[in-house]
């Protein structure tokens, strides 16, 4: 049985309820990263949603997850972060397979644009080091990573730093994988009860081959630990 079978072919599309200031178009989105899932919540695949054309797309598949080719359309929720708007943007369409990882999209529609910022997001607990180059927190401590985005993170540490301090995090997301090195900007503290801090930080200068390593870090490190589950 295809994995179109396990969760239905493609099926008759209700109009996406839109939140009244929702006056975004699809086109907005085009180079949009996205993840891919079946209406009952299932992760599908990681892609990059390209040459939007009004209710027709492209979503250029990341993730190494076999999909089979050979069955129909199938309805689909996509959701991703707009950078510009710095929203989480959700859309509904139906795709199908297309040679080399591509798929079709066809029926495209933004279901909701909102401040969500889960996109990607994986809760972690790992070890870590952060490293600032200037200021009081200068050098390398170690921090744990609480969880991660392909926008941010984040922190836990013993250490204080400022609103705006910059570091340099680096972190193993997979233990067989290199370690990941992200440059971060300090956006929100939170001091724990007990002791330490907590620290949400976005990440400064990521060219797109790094967005790209860490999506599919994240998705990988999600799909393994789903399958624990």
């Amino acid at each position: 049985m295809g994995l179109f079978d396990l969760f239905g072919r493609k099926r008759r599309m209700q109009p996406a309820e839109k939140e009244e200031d929702d006056t975004a178009k699809t086109g907005a989105y085009s180079g949009m990263r996205a993840e891919v899932t079946t209406f009952d919540g299932r992760l599908l695949f990681v892609a990059k949603l390209l040459g939007v054309r009004g209710e027709t797309a492209e979503l250029h598949q990341y993730s190494e997850i076999e999909i089979e080719e050979d069955d129909g359309p199938i309805h689909v929720r996509i959701r991703g972060y707009n950078d510009h708007e710095r929203k989480a943007v959700y859309l509904e369409g139906v795709i199908t397979p297309r040679p080399k990882n591509v798929w079709h999209v066809e029926e495209l529609t933004v279901a909701r644009v909102g401040n969500d910022r889960s996109f990607f997001r994986l809760t972690t607990n790992l070890d870590a080091t952060a490293t600032a180059f200037k200021g009081e927190a200068a050098g390398e401590r170690p921090c744990k990573l609480l969880n991660i985005s392909v926008g941010g993170a984040c922190v836990g540490s013993e250490y204080e730093y400022q609103m705006e301090d910059k570091f340099l995090l680096k972190v193993r997301l997979l233990e067989d994988r290199p370690p990941s090195a992200m440059f971060c900007q300090v956006l929100r503290i939170i001091k724990k009860d007990g002791a330490g801090y907590e620290y949400g930080c976005r990440f400064l200068e990521l060219t797109e081959e790094d967005q790209e390593k860490i999506t599919q870090n994240i998705f990988e490190a999600q799909r393994k630990k789903r399958a624990k589950n």
